[in-house]
């Protein structure tokens, strides 16, 4: 076979992504929100292997030359497997130790019935800041919120809105949460960067969303009971030993991060340290959970502590909807989205390597002149790929491989990506019917997509956030003249 390869053409650069997206829709049709189990990623090969074929058959390219595309895409993406892996272990001791009920409890004090929408955003961002999951936070306090916010006399279009701008915020800026692991990967960024960097658009826009939610609670007036939250504060109570002294641990995170300190050491501390204050703070929990609770408390704190790290632990008390907040999974349960990850950077490998990536991106590039039209493409890219997709990781996924390499000839450092990628196809995921998130938090909350979004303040604005900033060229990190050098000499080899 000749190994003479030629340019591909628009119409062959797009057939993968064509068949990719075709096949989402149906994937997305028939497994619904049970995608990211393995079909999703199944979907990622089979469209790999048909822009393998495209590769081979019409391009020219060689199997060994692909293969070492794909070796390349997945390696560039082994540090952030590195620090998912190890977000599983820290959100594993962190629950153990009763650091995330902590967070859950004291958050839940703030709520007040007559700033109730303001206090369920709230509520809704601190639960998602500790757990990195805006769904378990909408399943959980975010059902427990809307049967308040009823009672009180609140819509329930308004209410869920509240719930999850709030949910979203927290999934968004959690180091815990698997997106926003995923889009400095996708970007070629680190995590603790990324989150710094998204602060710039997302402070502003969780604050314009309270300041709305505010107003509208100012001009109406409600009051009723709050049986519901304290029951779940009760319950965390009877578990869990709280204390002030718990937060030492994820303030010392916050100190690491802050002095820049580097990601995976950082996070192995935390993770560890977590496990030590269980062992200090939760004896009782940690018998409990033990295999042979009349071993030695030596033995049985290592056997929970050690599980906690790599597996599930699950938490009962005696009520379900705090049973649903202390599950975790550990590194197992990040290994979906490993799976994931490394399916998404075979495809785009072979998309890479191909030359079929680059055709796309200057497409676009042909069509964008100044930083925020790219900032706008990208958020208008990421917003497509949640219509059609209906999948917010591959409204990252894609997005991010597409435009990585034009974000860096424009000088513009990965960050600026990530970011752009969560202000639009992270937020913008529960606005579609037909998106698994859409769907998912309307059979949870029980409120059709349509009746809340219109009230989902912070996911409408955050988009628009983030091209504002772009237009405006606030907020954006820069290459310096020597790293573009650099950059130029790499391109040219």
């Amino acid at each position: 076979m000749s190994h003479t390869t030629k340019e591909p053409t628009i119409a062959e650069a797009i057939f993968p992504i064509g068949f990719l997206v075709i096949l989402l829709v149906v994937n997305i049709k028939i497994f619904q929100t049970d995608g990211l189990s393995g079909s999703n990623q199944i979907v990622l090969i089979l469209s790999a292997a048909v822009a393998g074929l495209v590769a081979v058959f019409r391009l020219g390219y060689s199997w060994d030359k692909i293969q070492d595309g794909m070796i390349h895409s997945i390696s560039a993406a082994m540090s952030s497997i590195l620090i998912l892996l190890l977000i599983g272990s820290l959100a594993g001791t962190w629950m153990l130790s009763g650091i995330v009920p902590a967070m859950i409890y004291y958050g839940l004090q703030v709520l007040n019935p007559s700033i109730f929408l303001v206090a369920a955003c709230l509520v809704s961002a601190i639960v998602s800041v500790a757990t990195g999951s805006s769904w378990t936070t909408v399943a959980t306090v975010g059902v427990a919120l809307l049967g308040i916010g009823k009672a009180l006399g609140f819509d329930e279009g308004i209410i869920a809105g509240a719930i999850i701008s709030g949910a979203y915020f927290g999934d968004k800026m959690s180091p815990l949460s698997d997106t926003t692991n995923l889009a400095p990967a996708m970007a070629g960024t680190d995590l603790f960067t990324h989150i710094r960097h998204m602060t710039k658009t997302t402070v502003p826009t969780i604050l314009i969303t309270l300041l709305i939610f505010g107003i509208i609670g100012l001009v109406r007036e409600s009051e009723g009971s709050v049986d519901q939250v304290s029951e779940i504060s009760a319950v965390i109570l009877e578990r869990f030993t709280i204390s002030g002294w718990l937060f030492v641990v994820p303030l010392l995170v916050l100190v690491l991060i802050l002095k820049k300190a580097p990601a995976i050491p950082t996070l192995l501390f935390g993770a560890l340290l977590g496990g030590i204050w269980a062992i200090i703070f939760q004896p009782e929990l940690i018998k409990s959970l033990a295999w042979n609770p009349e071993s030695s408390f030596a033995v049985n704190s290592f056997q929970v502590v050690m599980t906690s790290l790599y597996g599930n632990t699950t938490i009962v008390t005696s009520n379900d909807v705090v049973n649903e907040l202390l599950i975790t999974g550990g590194m197992f349960g990040m290994l979906n989205t490993v799976w994931l990850i490394i399916c998404a950077m075979v495809f785009g490998g072979i998309m890479e390597v191909s030359g079929m990536l680059r055709v796309l991106a200057e497409a676009v590039m042909r069509k964008v002149t100044t930083v925020g039209s790219l900032i706008a493409a990208t958020a208008g890219t990421g917003v497509f790929f949640n219509l059609t997709t209906s999948d917010q990781y591959l409204a990252i996924l894609v997005p991010g491989r597409m435009y990585a390499d034009i974000y860096r000839k424009k000088g513009l450092k990965g960050e600026n990506l990530s970011r752009t990628l969560e202000d639009s196809a992270t937020v913008t995921s529960v606005l579609v019917p037909w998106n698994t998130c859409g769907a998912t938090q309307a059979s949870v909350l029980g409120v059709a997509t349509l009746t809340y979004a219109p009230y989902c303040f912070f996911n409408i604005i955050s988009p628009f956030m983030t091209i504002l900033f772009g237009y405006l060229k606030l907020g954006i990190n820069y290459y310096s003249k020597e790293e573009m050098k650099e950059i130029e000499e790499e391109i040219a080899v």
